[in-house]
């Protein structure tokens, strides 16, 4: 089979930075952060530890009609905010509904709408139960609201492969593309997480930071003082078609989506492996799916989620593919101002890569206040120019369960 080549024409998302996919790159490149202290009464109602996150910047019952977000839960509604945007940023699609999928992600899904169905079950009763319960709670919720929205009916697919989920959505919605089973998909991912169990859970587990003093600057990858990750809600969306298709029907062309890779430890069920081995097959399959080599990489956007067994972790996987050139290699650690998307991490991330190359600038890592000597790449509190020759960049994605998914990139 001959291989196609795979393009991004459009983007969309909603996220702790702002409301949209270029304010989210504005903010970011003017190294603002997302995360800020929860104003719940259910956080001294609980005494939850940590008392700030990265909550969405624009409310999606903001965005869609009342009629519409009453339906959905949360993170069925950021992924429909994040695909209307996608959709519309990518122009006339002119596609039959039996040739458009949908390969969305979550790493948790409706936990909001199931929550609130037990605490109305205990205090009113069976009777008092919604009928949409199921269908707002269930993991493929975001995935089915993107596909009924949309009339897609080649296919829509869920993944939930925790922190990895949304960069793996990339990777099948690339396959169904090469294969031929779809024209164009809209893959993304999306979370709404942000609640009192879900806190106290990963704080229990101690991966979360408890900065709670000075939220924006909890989340600092790199850094010595790292004690864990910042949750963060929202969705991102990518518009993907083959070039042919999109020079046809005169689409703008952000990227190439090149290749992608997905594998799995084995390992642990939280801990990464510590000698890199699934994430350093991840990053040898997505490149040579990509046609390219180490030496070809240009950019990275990590996913540094700012834990300290993790960022090691990822750092030794890489130097395993790269060897010492990733030093040099202009490196991205973005969840320092958006946070933890979980599901829809990868997918947003995966819009900054495409834009960092399009646009040839690395954006900033902020909180950069001590670096950790030990990982000792490119990173910079300022955005990075990148040359002005082609590019190719890795977007990487790992999460619990020993997942591991990475995208690869090329300039147009």
């Amino acid at each position: 089979m001959s291989q196609k080549k795979i393009v991004v024409t459009g983007i969309g998302a909603t996220t702790p930075l702002g409301g949209t996919a270029r304010e989210s790159w504005d903010a970011l490149l003017a190294g603002e952060s997302g995360i800020r202290s929860l104003e719940h009464d259910w956080v001294s109602q609980y005494e939850i530890p940590v008392t700030f996150a990265g909550e969405a910047k624009v409310a999606a019952s903001e965005v869609l009609a009342r009629p519409v977000a009453k339906r959905l839960d949360p993170s069925s509604q950021f992924a429909l905010v994040a695909a209307m945007e996608a959709v519309a940023d990518a122009g006339e699609l002119n596609v039959e509904p039996e040739r458009l999928g949908v390969d969305w992600a979550t790493g948790i899904g409706g936990v909001w709408s199931l929550l609130n169905a037990w605490d109305t079950l205990r205090e009113r009763g069976a009777r008092r139960v919604m009928p949409l319960t199921v269908p707002m709670l269930m993991p493929n919720a975001p995935s089915a609201a993107v596909s009924m929205h949309f009339e897609a009916r080649a296919y829509a697919r869920t993944v939930a492969s925790a922190c990895a989920s949304s960069t793996e959505s990339l990777s099948n919605a690339y396959e169904h593309l090469q294969s031929g089973l779809a024209d164009v998909v809209i893959a993304g991912g999306s979370e709404a997480a942000i609640h009192p169990i879900t806190l106290a859970s990963f704080n229990s587990m101690q991966a979360l930071s408890r900065r709670n003093d000075d939220p924006a600057t909890a989340s600092r990858p790199y850094t010595t003082s790292r004690d864990g990750f910042v949750m963060a809600e929202g969705a991102a969306a990518l518009v993907l078609e083959t070039e042919e298709r999109a020079l046809a029907r005169g689409a703008h062309i952000y990227a190439e989506l090149a290749g992608g890779g997905v594998t799995a430890d084995s390992y642990h069920i939280t801990a990464n492996d510590p000698e890199g081995r699934g994430a350093s097959r991840a990053v040898e399959l997505a490149l040579a799916q990509a046609g390219a080599t180490a030496d070809d990489v240009t950019h990275i956007n990590a996913h540094a989620t700012s834990t300290p067994v993790g960022d090691i972790a990822e750092y030794t996987a890489l130097r395993n593919v790269i060897g010492e050139r990733v030093n040099e290699i202009p490196v991205s650690a973005t969840k320092a101002s958006t946070g933890h998307l979980l599901g829809g991490t990868g997918a947003l991330e995966a819009i900054f890569t495409v834009l960092a190359i399009a646009e040839r600038t690395a954006p900033p890592t902020i909180n950069l206040v001590d670096r950790d000597p030990e990982i000792p790449l490119t990173v910079s509190g300022d955005p990075q120019p990148l040359s002005d020759g082609p590019q190719l960049a890795i977007s990487n994605s790992f999460g619990f369960g020993g997942h591991n998914a990475v995208a690869a990139f090329r300039s147009v």
